[in-house]
């Protein structure tokens, strides 16, 4: 494997007191990573004001038989472009496999599969996306911003939002409680 492909189906953990505001107790689940950059999908905060029924009435779809579940904020770039982080069970045109841990669908097709009943088994919604260029998710983990720890499944689709950012820290044995803002020099 690569450098670059290294945080592919991954979860990028924001360190304490990275700075960025915005990513304040984020998980990322790291998308794509390669030699151009990074595409990241934020799990860990619920976008307020939107539900799932409300997006898809806003892009023409009825809602049939899809839960009206909360809408995620994947991040602060292009924060009205919707993704679908989904179990590998259903694909469409441009569905984008991540690494062991999901599919990414960026499309109005996996919306309408949900709607009618057909979509993936495990689903969740999210507008926006977290983005770094060539070299810059590396350098800002050197500068202490970042943790990668292993993609989970269960951490990405059975953990509730608010709980996702200290279970992935538990899975990787780490108490996060003791984790500090700052780091020190030897």
């Amino acid at each position: 494997m690569t450098e670059a492909q290294y945080l592919s189906g991954r979860l990028l953990l924001a360190m304490p007191g990275m700075g960025d505001a915005r990513f304040d107790h984020a998980v990322i689940a790291m998308c794509v990573h390669d030699d151009h950059g990074a595409l990241g999908i934020g799990l860990g905060q619920v976008r307020e004001g939107i539900s799932f029924h409300g997006l898809l009435r806003d892009v023409g779809i009825d809602p049939g038989v899809a839960p009206d579940v909360p809408i995620l904020v994947g991040g602060p770039v292009e924060t009205a472009r919707g993704f679908v982080l989904h179990s590998d069970d259903w694909g469409g045109d441009g569905t984008v496999h991540v690494a062991g841990l999901c599919a990414l669908s960026a499309s109005l097709d996996v919306l309408r599969a949900i709607a009618e009943g057909r979509g993936p088994s495990k689903w969740l919604v999210a507008l926006g996306y977290a983005g770094w260029s060539a070299g810059q998710i590396e350098g800002e983990m050197r500068q202490h911003g970042w943790h990668a720890v292993q993609g989970r499944r269960e951490i990405l689709f059975d953990t509730p939002v608010e709980n996702r950012w200290k279970a992935a820290w538990r899975a990787e044995g780490i108490d996060p409680s003791h984790l500090v803002a700052a780091t020190g020099r030897a």
